[in-house]
């Protein structure tokens, strides 16, 4: 019995032992907080500027096409501005000449037309009385061009079909329409004499309307190396086109100048 005894308490005392060595394991380990150092003052200057940096870099939204997002005009600009009156409605005559004053490019500019119209779906057609100054190029379709389409190649401004030749273009019309190179009969492109078309094409007709959700008509009309009176004769020409009832605003402008206002009844 004694032997027996002896076992059970050397047994219970080897489970105690057990039991205090688990409870050890358990025990929280005790964590080192690594307290850091004070911010040296002469360093929170410098640090919160890289913050300033980093904050406006994220703020800078690159421009779609690459360029920058500024829209500030030149000094040059700014001073060709200065002499433009936006109080007066300038004749065309005194308009071109004041043009050509505030040019100050190296290179030939466009001169343009930019009508605010009183309803947006007007559109028209007018040979000018000369030429714009643009090359305009005019293809009459053919088994070449139908060859180049396919290809992806579109190398004209202006295409001209005789109606035999609607059939085979009618595949492209989802690639020209929307770049309004669609043959049709309302721009007089389609005709059983495309040739005759083409010749007026080149010799400077143009098709105008206005955007499709705003009453408004952007055209060239010229060069600003152009003779005075060809400029002017080109933009009467234009106006009367559109009609003057039913233009509110004209203004004229080179391709860098800013815009002048147009006086629709002395044009």
């Amino acid at each position: 019995m004694e032997d027996v005894e002896k076992k059970q308490k050397k047994a219970q005392k080897e489970r105690s032992a057990e039991k205090k060595e688990k409870k050890k394991s358990k025990a929280p380990v005790e964590k080192t907080v690594v307290v850091p150092a004070k911010e040296d003052e002469a360093t929170r200057p410098a640090q919160r500027d890289e913050a300033k940096k980093e904050k406006k870099a994220k703020k800078i939204v690159a421009h779609p096409r690459g360029k920058p997002a500024s829209t500030q005009r030149g000094e040059q600009y700014s001073d060709a501005k200065k002499k433009v009156n936006k109080d007066i409605f300038y004749s065309l005559d005194e308009a071109i000449k004041l043009l050509k004053k505030i040019k100050f490019t190296s290179f030939d500019e466009s001169v343009e037309l930019h009508l605010v119209v009183d309803e947006t779906g007007l559109k028209g057609e007018i040979e000018l009385p000369h030429s714009t100054g643009k090359t305009v190029r005019v293809r009459i379709v053919d088994d070449g061009v139908i060859t180049n389409l396919e290809k992806g190649i579109m190398d004209f401004d202006i295409l001209i079909t005789h109606p035999s030749f609607m059939p085979k273009l009618a595949k492209f019309a989802r690639v020209l329409g929307p770049k309004g190179l669609m043959p049709n009969p309302k721009a007089g492109t389609i005709s059983p004499n495309p040739d005759e078309v083409a010749k007026k094409f080149q010799k400077g007709a143009l098709r105008w309307k206005t955007e499709a959700k705003f009453p408004l008509i952007h055209q060239m009309i010229g060069k600003i190396s152009f003779e005075d009176k060809d400029i002017v004769e080109n933009a009467k020409a234009f106006l009367e086109s559109v009609k003057k009832n039913h233009i509110k605003k004209a203004f004229i402008k080179s391709t860098m100048s800013p815009s002048v206002k147009i006086d629709i009844e002395k044009a």
